[in-house]
């Protein structure tokens, strides 16, 4: 059928044609026109190509921001959506919603690059256009990147079809279950941890590519979603002495700092080229959507007061994670351009006529302000009738090159996106410490991290959302919570634990519909593939 022919024609014909304009590193691409597979595929460079087009597959903020950003902090509920997408707010996501089908077709291009990319790659090394050890190393982060992009589909959608084969893809195949999916997940991460070197052996103009440990990472969770606790603890071990937490939690997401000791694996973005709404760019609006509105004309996605109230006392993730009234932005780069006061709409707004937008822009000291608003004048918005919460992503506000005027000013930008790092595999070892009966090395991982959050030494009672908790497993979901909101991982890590519908009500006394923790298979793709089901509840 030609209704998903498009699999098929770019896995042999696109796949090495996607225009990159960014100037460093590994992404660099070279372009060619009029391509068959014997011109394209005679030197070393075109098999890179060949890798460097799937990775293309997530630098895309549709697919980041409204597809995961979105399912890993609005399902939580630590944060809200104020733009078009409020339905979210309500678990009330429609099957048309464009960001999911975005997801949806964006990943199974990739996979379809990837299937090829396996049999060309196998044909380049076998005619010696490669080595062994550059034929191993791109097939292994084929595998990755196949492997991942199964790992979020499945997180997120429960069962989905599996394409394993070029020239098979006629996307017509019916949805293998959430476990088949996870174990071909698992399968795929271990042949690519067999293939792929550790960060360290790669050339510094490589960094950014899938490693090792990115492979081990993504497979020990896998490994937890299929309940192989053992195993998923024996691979989470092999990263010990591999990667090290940064001594200061604020460093984690800072501009400047990419591909730091503790990521294992990072979306790249890098400022060069066409700077636009276009899915093919190197920079995005990823940061602008969730800085407040009087500082980038947007705020789009906001902090739930509950969140920000949650920390305990002493916590210094708190002011690395979400800032409001009163509070200054405490991102060295921000600081470092001049504060928030530094902003064009802040100092346009404090030189205003308009007593009201002046007030808004002004201190308690009668200066220009320099905080996220004011607690008697909190920043939540323009809209009167939908007010935000005055409360913001501050993990999401580090890029100090925004100035967030939509006018004349630059809302596109290049910070890196973080999916996997090692302060997440601590708590996911120390899930699989409780859950295999060693609870005394489930509370010693735990500490590990609460040691940095606090600064040296962490409290010895654990106290989140005012309560004292004791047992291991609830202090590791509230740590899920505390440590990674704000990125790619907290709600995923809640369902995969199997209490995602029972947290959410704890926290924040919400109940997610029937069904909801997944999101509805775009309907787009069911009229495509009539052997499509739609999940539960939609």
């Amino acid at each position: 059928m030609k209704k998903k022919i498009y699999l098929y024609i770019l896995t042999v014909g696109l796949i090495v044609l996607i225009p990159f304009s960014c100037k460093k590193g590994f992404l660099n691409q070279i372009d060619s026109s009029n391509p068959t597979e014997q011109v394209l595929f005679n030197k070393p460079s075109d098999g890179i190509a060949l890798v460097n087009a799937i990775y293309d597959t997530y630098q895309n903020a549709d697919l980041l921001k409204k597809s995961l950003w979105y399912y890993a902090n609005f399902q939580s509920h630590d944060f809200f959506n104020w733009g078009n997408d409020r339905f979210y707010n309500t678990y009330a996501i429609p099957s048309t919603f464009g960001g999911i089908q975005v997801f949806w077709q964006r990943a199974y291009i990739g996979i379809a690059r990837a299937n090829s990319a396996i049999e060309i790659l196998k044909t380049m090394k076998d005619k010696g256009v490669l080595t062994e050890a550059l034929a191993n190393r791109l097939t292994g982060e084929v595998y990755f990147l196949r492997g991942m992009t199964y790992y979020y589909l499945a997180a997120s959608f429960g069962g989905v079809p599996l394409e394993l084969k070029s020239g098979a893809n006629d996307g017509l195949k019916p949805r293998s279950t959430q476990d088949e999916v996870f174990a071909q997940v698992e399968s795929d991460l271990k042949t690519a941890a067999d293939l792929l070197p550790w960060k360290e052996e790669y050339d510094a103009k490589e960094l950014g590519r899938a490693t090792k440990g990115a492979a081990l990472g993504y497979l020990g969770s896998a490994q937890m979603w299929l309940k192989k606790y053992p195993e998923a603890l024996a691979n989470f071990n092999l990263l010990n002495g591999k990667y090290s937490l940064m001594s200061d939690f604020m460093q984690i997401h800072e501009y400047k700092n990419k591909n730091k000791e503790e990521a294992l694996f990072e979306i790249q973005f890098i400022v060069a080229g066409t700077q636009s709404w276009g899915p093919s760019n190197e920079v995005a609006w990823i940061g602008t959507f969730g800085m407040p509105e009087e500082v980038s004309n947007f705020g789009y996605d906001y902090g739930n007061k509950g969140l920000y109230d949650g920390f305990q006392t002493g916590d210094l993730r708190k002011a690395a994670t979400i800032i409001g009234p009163g509070d200054i932005n405490p991102s060295p780069a921000i600081i470092a351009r001049g504060g928030i006061k530094s902003y064009p709409l802040v100092i346009a707004g404090f030189a205003s006529s308009d007593a009201a937008v002046k007030a808004k822009y002004t201190g308690d000291d009668g200066k220009i302000i320099n905080t996220c608003g004011t607690v008697t004048r909190p920043w939540v918005g323009s809209d009167n009738t939908i007010p935000r919460s005055g409360y913001y992503c501050e993990k999401m506000w580090r890029d100090p090159t925004l100035d967030g005027n939509s006018g004349n000013g630059n809302i596109f930008g290049a910070q890196n996106q973080i999916l996997l790092r090692y302060g997440e595999i601590l708590l996911s070892k120390a899930e699989c410490q409780a859950r295999t009966g060693d609870n005394a090395g489930a509370l010693a991982t735990l500490k590990i991290l609460r040691d940095r959050a606090f600064g040296g030494s962490a409290p010895a009672v654990y106290i989140s959302e005012g309560k004292v908790i004791t047992d291991p497993l609830q202090m590791i979901y509230h740590e899920y919570r505390h440590e990674l909101t704000g990125e790619y991982s907290t709600f995923y890590n809640l369902r995969r634990a199997g209490v995602a519908t029972s947290f959410i009500k704890e926290v924040y006394d919400i109940d997610i519909p029937a069904g909801h923790e997944l999101y509805p298979i775009p309907q787009y793709e069911i009229g495509l593939n009539p052997n499509l089901a739609q999940n539960p509840g939609y």
